[in-house]
């Protein structure tokens, strides 16, 4: 910025008129933009206008001597080039296409919303997993860090919010200064005493005066000092232009928007809980599979032992059977790992350490399915608090604009102090000593080697930035919704294929186990007609576990029980948080 004194300038008739000229012209082009936009663009004409005006008013003062003056000169051409700074803002459109109905839902109808937290773990007919619901919802670090997130975000919006209010401070200092001869003027004696009577009183202890006569040709100087204690000085901008109140609002914007990510975080947490404990309890399916086909495998070993003992069993069929048995029994330390460090992920989800914790577990098959309503899209979206988030940033960058553009215009600041000063520290107490001073300031900028215009295209650029994530953020909520619905109608159809199968594979296993007990097929077919069963138990449980992990995933896509309701409560407290502890200030 560059600022300019008439008191400087006073002997150059042609820069003082074509300083004013230039500040005149800026400012009325600043308000004439103000007026026609209210910070935000939308006639080209009255800006247009504004600017035509600020270049003939300067051009027309400065003019009659820009030939003879180089500083007249310099003044128009920058106002010519300030005055061209383009400050229409085109705001992108926010709009997009929403469908009128989930492609995939068995039902197109409006929906409540779902249970929040451990009230949808209900539905899985567990209370272990209802109960671990909760403990993460008090001990899990995650949401604890998303809190303290708030708590700095509420911080963030006091300190944008500190430009609103007057600042006052208090100035105590003692100082010493030391006046060299050489600065005084020294014209006769008369002078030296009217100096000495009318300055600074006579006192060796804070005041050394040179004698009355110079001795050996030269004074010493003079010493004095400088006093003041408990003096207020107070400080206020006029936010006249809002570019203060848009800095506050813009950070109380962002404090809504981290108690939405809060909520986001539960969400995620409480839902990396259901895939981790269906994932433990899948593990446990196939580690119980396992353990009863080894049962099943040593019994058709000692069989085939017995046979090869009595002569009616090849030393071939033997060792075909005992490696399959060791094969299965390789499995169960498998999922054993696989189970620990499932309870070991569930012990991060509930904060605390492994050793503990008690999870029991138990069966996928034992669980319930809820039923899910999804409801339709465009209520889904109100149900989403990532969407929300994105809103209230989105919201927050448009002030941010706003305070960028406002920083264009002349600045307001009235500046007072009032206290007791002295030169003598025991006339403190003197009512002689009190002081007051009242200073009104404006300052406008104008050139900064546009610095504020680049500060306004970023900010710009910032804002079409979170446009295009918000409407990124509404298509990937929709298709987390679609793509839960489709995991959950195509694993239920598999699943129920595969229920066949397993039914299928075990009936078989049965027929040509009685059928190799007596004789009339080998080994080679009834380890074929066992492995297919295993496989086909496997693969049963991986499809139950998709199944429930699917509907874990639309509870996450559907907003895990988060409103409007619970919208407008986030807001309250973030509202109640600004106006907590803020002493005599309203």
């Amino acid at each position: 910025m560059i600022f300019f004194s008439l008191n400087l300038l006073k002997n150059n008739r042609l820069a003082i008129l074509s300083n004013v000229g230039f500040s005149v012209g800026q400012a009325l082009f600043n308000i004439l933009v103000f007026l026609d936009k209210k910070f935000v663009g939308r006639k080209w004409a009255g800006q247009l206008f504004a600017q035509l005006l600020a270049r003939n008013l300067c051009w027309n003062i400065g003019r009659k001597h820009i030939k003879n003056n180089i500083l007249g000169a310099l003044s128009v051409m920058i106002v010519l080039l300030l005055s061209g700074c383009n400050f229409e803002w085109n705001k992108p459109n926010l709009s997009t296409p929403k469908p009128s109905k989930f492609d995939h839902s068995s039902v197109s109808r409006s929906a409540k919303p779902i249970p929040a937290g451990s009230k949808f773990m209900v539905n899985f007919a567990s209370q272990e997993l209802t109960e671990l619901s909760k403990s993460v919802l008090v001990d899990n670090y995650q949401i604890a860090a998303a809190v303290a997130q708030i708590k700095q975000a509420d911080a963030a919006a006091r300190l944008g919010s500190s430009p609103l209010y007057p600042s006052l401070s208090s100035q105590n200092y003692a100082a010493s200064y030391h006046t060299p001869a050489a600065m005084i003027n020294y014209t006769g004696q008369g002078d030296f005493q009217s100096k000495i009577n009318n300055g600074v009183p006579n006192n060796s202890m804070f005041t050394q005066f040179p004698p009355a006569f110079p001795a050996a040709g030269f004074y010493k100087g003079y010493y004095y000092g400088m006093y003041q204690v408990g003096v207020g000085l107070a400080s206020y901008t006029i936010d006249f232009w809002g570019k203060n109140e848009d800095a506050s609002y813009a950070a109380r914007l962002q404090a809504n928007a981290s108690r939405f990510e809060r909520d986001l975080v539960e969400i995620s947490q409480l839902s990396s809980l259901m895939v981790n404990y269906f994932s433990l309890l899948a593990y446990q399916d196939i580690l119980a599979i396992y353990i009863d086909n080894v049962k099943i495998y040593e019994t058709i070993y000692n069989a085939v032992k017995l046979r090869y003992e009595t002569g009616t069993a090849s030393a071939f069929d033997l060792s075909q059977q005992g490696a399959t048995l060791e094969q299965q029994k390789a499995q169960i330390p498998v999922y054993q790992k696989y189970i620990e460090q499932t309870k070991l992920a569930i012990a991060v989800l509930l904060g605390k350490p492994p050793e503990s914790i008690s999870i029991k577990g138990g069966s996928l098959a034992k669980l319930k399915f809820p039923k899910i309503e999804p409801g339709l899209p465009s209520e889904v979206l109100l149900r989403r608090p990532d969407i929300a988030s994105a809103e209230a940033q989105l919201a927050s960058q448009e002030f941010s604009v706003l305070n960028a553009r406002a920083q264009f215009f002349p600045s307001i600041t009235i500046n007072s102090f009032y206290g007791p000063n002295s030169y003598l520290i025991w006339n403190l107490l003197n009512p002689s000593a009190l002081a007051a001073n009242v200073m009104g300031e404006m300052t406008q900028p104008l050139f900064d080697g546009w610095a504020l215009y680049g500060n306004y295209q970023q900010q710009t650029a910032a804002y079409d930035q979170l446009v295009a994530l918000y409407r990124l953020t509404i298509i990937n909520a929709l298709q987390d919704v679609e793509s839960s619905l489709v995991a959950i109608k195509r694993v239920a159809q598999s699943l129920e294929t595969q229920k066949k199968a397993v039914a299928d594979s075990t009936q078989a296993f049965k027929l040509q186990k009685l059928q190799f007990e007596q004789g009339t097929i080998d080994i080679i077919a009834l380890s074929y007609t066992q492995n297919q069963l295993i496989s086909n138990q496997i693969q049963e449980v991986f499809f139950r576990q998709q199944y429930f992990t699917a509907a874990a995933a639309l509870y996450q896509a559907l907003g895990g029980g988060w409103t409007g309701i619970t919208r407008d409560a986030e807001i309250a407290r973030a509202n109640a948080a600004y106006q907590e502890d803020l002493g005599p200030w309203p």
